[in-house]
């Protein structure tokens, strides 16, 4: 069985020490092994960056610019094999695995025009002679921590900029799908990268540790769940690192009266049920105003559930796959349990689900709870599966209150035809990311991305023009060149 392993200083490393089994979810059997980066290893490619880091960071940023064109062109040449290797080891579907790769490409994209982005800003003549400009540098080596549910997508938020910008970059991608990384990694060096720009270790919690404490690395990115951002980014900022640490999320909907059903309905099935749940963008609570409305859209997305195609990713008819793993199965089944104990009313329940041909896969049907109370475990926590709870208040005030109130602020929408509720709920709603008959507000590459409250550690989100200051640092210069011959007697006061 094929073991992947790391890459490091534009060649494959291998560290054996450790191992485990990636699996394919849809058939619940393990496909690939990958090596789990000791220190030595972590420290290895730490060095790698290092060493790479005066040359690239005095490379020209239109040379670094043509290296991300042709990085996306490689991208987009080798798209099925990318997706593949997402379908067979994370198990969405490959329509979902196209989309993941196209957004990412979108960053690779913005990456490409670096050198209007890095232009900083100039004042002549702020004094006698005197001129004053800033310039953004790059902070050196960067890493980057990213999750098992966008394996090719979180990282290209990361690295295409870091590196564009003039930094070097140690990345740890998930050791549940790795192949993705490593294949993406190394169509960047084909692209013209110079060894040791990049590179990639697998590992667990030992790698994390590293990257987080080497005086190497200046700067951390990490997407998960909120209480290892919180970590990463109390550990990271304790050694001295620049830290962006995306947490998790709990995102709401509100639905007025007023609201199209038909298409709301639509929308709320592939932002609840689209890869399985498993985003942290995932619409996982639907808030109604008004219990008539509340039961003709259980009533409509119960009907919907009856027909979702649940099945492996590479089949065509599948609109869902199964989940990462066994664990996260029945962490899922779990939450459904603890639903039904504490008076939730489990309208659809996804557990009795058998796909034929993969009855060993990791497969659970569409959930979906009514009459869902803020008190309930599966209100306050992340689930982080197929799984959509209603609940129902009589006004868009108490709606708002509700998601208030609640820890995470990642991302919301609202559903109506009304311009002024909507305006209204977009101004003073606090949360991160709105969408306006939007169900996945996830912006585009030249916007940013990131949550407020618990969904975020750090003061810059990721991508877009936050990534730019992210990986680089402002220097300030003042100068100025006296008349020949003229000479200045000592001044004492404060310059002015």
């Amino acid at each position: 069985m094929q073991t992947i392993q790391h890459f490091i200083n534009g060649k494959t490393v291998t560290d054996d020490q450790r191992t485990q089994s990636v699996f394919n979810p849809a058939t619940g059997q393990p496909c690939k092994n990958v090596a789990l980066a000791g220190s030595a290893t972590v420290k290895a490619a730490i060095e790698s960056a290092q060493a790479a880091f005066p040359a690239w960071r005095n490379t020209p940023a239109a040379k670094r610019a043509q290296v991300m064109y042709r990085f996306k062109q490689l991208l987009e040449d080798n798209a099925d094999k990318i997706c593949a290797l997402l379908t067979e080891e994370h198990g969405k579907v490959l329509d979902d695995a196209r989309g993941e790769l196209a957004r990412g490409i979108e960053n690779v994209e913005y990456a490409c025009g670096v050198p209007e982005l890095l232009k900083g800003e100039h004042s002549k003549n702020v004094g006698p002679a005197i001129d004053s400009w800033s310039e953004f540098q790059p902070l050196g080596v960067v890493a980057g921590i990213t999750p098992f549910n966008f394996p090719a997508m979180v990282p290209l938020w990361m690295y295409p900029m870091a590196i564009a910008c003039g930094n070097t970059f140690v990345l740890k991608p998930s050791e549940r799908d790795p192949s993705s990384a490593l294949l993406i990694a190394e169509l960047l060096q084909e692209a013209g990268l110079p060894k040791g720009v990049l590179n990639v270790v697998n590992g667990d919690k030992e790698a994390v540790d590293v990257l987080l404490t080497d005086p190497g690395v200046k700067a951390v990115s990490f997407v998960g769940s909120t209480p290892i951002a919180e970590h990463v980014y109390n550990t990271a900022n304790k050694h001295g690192k620049r830290v962006q640490a995306l947490g998790g999320a709990k995102n709401h909907a509100i639905v007025l009266p007023d609201a199209d059903l038909d298409n709301t309905v639509n929308a709320l099935m592939g932002a609840a049920y689209g890869s399985c749940g498993e985003r942290c963008m995932a619409l996982s609570v639907v808030v109604c105003v008004g219990d008539d409305l509340a039961d003709n859209l259980v009533g409509r997305l119960r009907d919907q559930l009856k027909g979702l195609k649940v099945g492996p990713g590479t089949d065509p008819a599948s609109e869902m796959g199964p989940l990462i793993n066994q664990a996260h199965l029945h962490k899922v089944s779990g939450f459904l349990a603890q639903g039904v104990e504490q008076g939730a009313e489990l309208v659809v329940d996804g557990r009795n689900l058998v796909v034929p041909g993969h009855e060993a896969g990791f497969f659970l049907g569409g959930c979906l709870f009514d009459r869902v109370k803020p008190e309930m475990i599966i209100y306050r926590e992340e689930i982080f599966g197929p799984v959509l709870c209603v609940m129902r208040v009589d006004t868009m005030e108490a709606a708002m209150e509700l998601i208030d109130a609640h820890e995470y602020g990642n991302g919301t929408c609202i559903f109506t035809r009304d311009g002024e509720a909507a305006r209204y709920f977009s101004d003073h709603i606090e949360v991160g990311m709105v969408g306006i008959n939007v169900p996945l507000p996830v912006p585009v590459s030249y916007h940013s991305f990131g949550g407020w409250k618990r969904s975020l550690f750090g003061d810059l989100h990721a991508y877009g023009p936050d990534a730019v200051r992210f990986y680089t640092k402002r220097k300030t210069i003042t100068q100025r060149w006296p008349s020949s011959g003229v000479r200045e007697g000592s001044q004492y006061a404060f310059p002015s």
